[in-house]
């Protein structure tokens, strides 16, 4: 198997920049942890993939290599790339995305922190996976002071993610990397994971064991806060199409409501943006990242002076707006209104979840079934298709992962995959995502793999 990796996920046979002027130089002295799983099990590890630096964006135009331009084409269309239509891949991991998409590799390494695969799985058509917090590993193999492997953007919410070709190509390489590894202190303990593949199977017992392709006891949520007014129109007779799908082979589909949706996209820019001000700290052009020598008419070449210069030059736009934020949230004045208010939401978001799921949590210390839940939830991956590029201005750029934050604040598996796209749309992907309880990642991936082969069962009338 061929993979792309992330360029902010450590390689020591090539660079890791991060997409950032203050890593350009950066070679790392070992692989990450993933990285090496894969080598040890004989993929082929094919170059670093572009990506928003340091992992903040949703569009993938915050780098210094350049934006990633989406490699789909309209499907009437046969022209030559250059005069092409110039879309977003998303981000961050659009990179990863889109190398996928044009068929440069069978899967692709990336990181989730609030949609960063999803997203772009969704924009460019290809299969997303975000696993459950903690499942896979962040750090790396000789890596004994927790400082690299993934680079930390907000160590909380960071999730080492697939991008495949198919379901299949991401269940490969998740076989492979989710297992336990010590050296990470936010990885899942193998009891943990032992009780949620106990509670796993258990209750996909109830369903997985009907005939292939019977769906008669699974049980569906379409939570209904997931349809803001936002929300392309053309992505919804498609998403019918998808439940009818299911319907159709048996499964009970029910709405739910998660009340506390509207407010994760405001708790997770708080939180992430708060953790990411600590986490990039560490990048003064002393011990760590890019060194510019101050100026020689400075008058006080102190300390401070030094830092700001070298974090000025190195560091992008966004990336000083993100850090600015977080280190406000996180003062004395803000503290309580910003950053904990943030996590009693993020709380309040987990417990939505928890209230809809079948499946008990693994986490907590008590495991009551709840009869009357659903085993998944399903939601469309995006509110549109692929942005232009030269569309990126005002505060849209930061509501396009509005639909897949709540499940990154919760910590939960999801995977988004394509959906056959109607002859009324643009003629650009679209996304369906499966959510599950914390740990059942083969059960979204049996839902998703009977999605997938319904989809590309559908015939779709091009426009015109």
């Amino acid at each position: 198997m061929t993979v792309a990796v992330k360029d902010n996920i450590c390689t020591k046979s090539m660079p890791t920049t991060c997409s950032s002027a203050m890593l350009r130089d950066f070679r790392s002295p070992f692989d990450a942890t993933v990285v090496q799983l894969l080598n040890d099990s004989g993929a082929t590890i094919i170059g670093k993939a572009n990506c928003d630096e340091f992992g903040m964006g949703s569009l993938n135009v915050h780098s210094i290599h350049g934006p990633v331009v989406n490699p789909h084409q309209h499907p009437s269309s046969a022209l030559d790339w250059p005069v092409r239509e110039r879309r977003s891949a998303g981000g961050s991991s659009g990179g990863s995305a889109a190398a996928v998409a044009a068929g440069m590799c069978s899967a692709a390494l990336a990181t989730d922190t609030g949609g960063s695969v999803r997203l772009p799985a969704s924009y460019c058509g290809v299969v997303g996976l975000k696993p459950s917090y903690g499942l896979i590993s962040r750090r790396g193999i000789y890596d004994h002071l927790q400082r690299w492997g993934v680079v930390s953007f907000a160590d909380s919410l960071d999730c080492v993610g697939i991008i495949g070709k198919d379901v299949i190509s991401a269940s490969q390489v998740l076989d492979v990397l989710s297992v336990f590894d010590e050296r990470d202190p936010t990885a899942a303990r193998p009891l943990t994971r032992e009780r949620a593949q106990e509670l796993c199977s258990e209750h996909m017992a109830e369903w997985a064991s009907l005939p292939s392709g019977d769906f008669t006891k699974l049980r569906i949520g379409i939570p209904q806060e997931y349809f803001p007014v936002s929300l392309d129109s053309s992505i919804v007779s498609p998403f019918r199409r998808v439940v009818r799908a299911l319907k159709d082979r048996g499964a009970t589909v029910l709405p739910v409501s998660l009340p506390n949706t509207s407010y994760a996209l405001s708790a997770y820019y708080v939180i992430a943006s708060a953790e990411a001000s600590s986490n990039l700290a560490r990048y003064d052009g002393v011990q760590y990242g890019l060194r510019v020598p101050l100026p020689p008419d400075s008058v006080t070449k102190s300390p401070g002076e030094a830092y700001s210069h070298s974090r000025t030059a190195g560091f992008g736009a966004e990336v000083k707006r993100r850090i600015l934020l977080g280190t406000y949230a996180l003062t004395a004045d803000a503290f309580d209104n910003y950053f904990l208010q943030a996590q009693r939401l993020r709380q309040c978001i987990r417990d939505d979840f928890m209230r809809v799921f079948r499946v008990p949590n693994p986490l907590a210390r008590s495991a009551t079934p709840n009869v009357a839940g659903v085993h998944v939830l399903l939601h469309p991956s995006a509110v549109r298709t692929a942005p232009f590029l030269d569309e990126q201005d005002g505060l849209d750029a930061y509501t396009q992962d509005v639909l897949t934050v709540p499940a990154s604040l919760a910590g939960l598996p999801a995977l988004s995959l394509p959906m056959a796209v109607d002859a009324g749309g643009d003629g650009w992907p679209l996304g369906v995502s499966v959510v599950g309880q914390w740990g059942c990642e083969k059960m979204i991936l049996t839902v998703g793999s009977t999605i997938e082969n319904a989809e590309r069962g559908t015939v779709v009338t091009s426009p015109g």
